[in-house]
C-alpha cells in the first residue's frame, strides 16, 4: 500500500512545485512591471512640476499669451487627474501639444530666449522629456514580458486561475510621433 501511494505523493508534489514557480514568476513579472510603471510616472511628475516654472517666466514676458498658459494649467489638471497608462497617455498628448504652443509664444519673445532662467527650465524640461522617452521604453519592455508569459500554455492557466491579467501599453498619440519644428 505504501508504495502505491509513492508515486501519486511525487505527481503532486511536482505540481505543486510547478504551480509555486509559475506563480511566484508571474508576481516577480507583476512587480517588475509596477516599478517600471512608478518610474514613468516619476518623471512625468517631475515635468508637471517643471512646467508652472516654465509658465511663470514667460508670464512675465507675455502677459497678453493667457490662452497658452491657460492650456498648459489645463494639461496639468488632467495630467494630476490620470490613473491608468491611457489616462496618462492622453494628459501627456495634452501637455506636448501646450509645450509646443508655449514654445511658439516664446518666438515672439527673443528676450525670453536669452532669460537665463528660462533656458535653465528648458534645458530641465529637455533633459526630463528623456528620462519620460526612457522610462516608458522600459516600462512597455517589461509590459510586453509580462503579458506574453500570462498568455502562454500552460502558464495561461495558472494566470487565469489567479486572476492575473495583461497590462496597458503607454502608447502616444500618432500627432506625438511628429517632431514640432522649433526655432530659438
Amino acid at each position: 500500500m505504501g508504495k502505491k501511494l509513492i508515486i501519486p505523493i511525487i505527481i503532486l508534489v511536482l505540481i505543486a512545485v510547478f504551480l509555486g514557480g509559475t506563480y511566484n514568476r508571474l508576481v516577480e513579472g507583476d512587480e517588475r512591471v509596477k516599478s517600471a510603471w512608478a518610474q514613468v510616472e516619476n518623471q512625468l511628475k517631475r515635468r508637471a512640476d517643471l512646467i508652472p516654472n516654465l509658465v511663470e517666466v514667460v508670464k512675465g514676458y507675455a502677459e497678453h499669451e493667457k490662452e497658452v498658459l491657460t492650456g498648459i494649467t489645463e494639461a496639468r489638471t488632467k495630467f494630476n487627474s490620470a490613473n491608468t497608462p491611457q489616462e496618462y497617455a492622453e494628459a501627456n498628448a495634452e501637455f506636448n501639444r501646450a509645450i509646443t504652443n508655449l514654445y511658439a509664444v516664446v518666438e515672439n519673445y527673443p528676450e525670453l530666449k536669452a532669460n537665463q532662467n528660462f533656458t535653465e527650465l528648458q534645458y530641465e524640461l529637455a533633459g526630463t522629456e528623456n528620462r519620460i522617452a526612457t522610462e516608458r521604453m522600459r516600462y512597455n519592455e517589461e509590459v510586453e514580458k509580462f503579458n506574453r508569459t500570462i498568455r502562454r500554455f500552460p502558464t495561461n492557466i495558472i494566470a487565469n486561475i489567479f486572476g492575473f491579467e495583461q497590462w496597458q501599453y503607454f502608447e502616444i498619440d500618432q500627432e506625438e510621433t511628429e517632431v514640432p519644428e522649433v526655432n530659438f
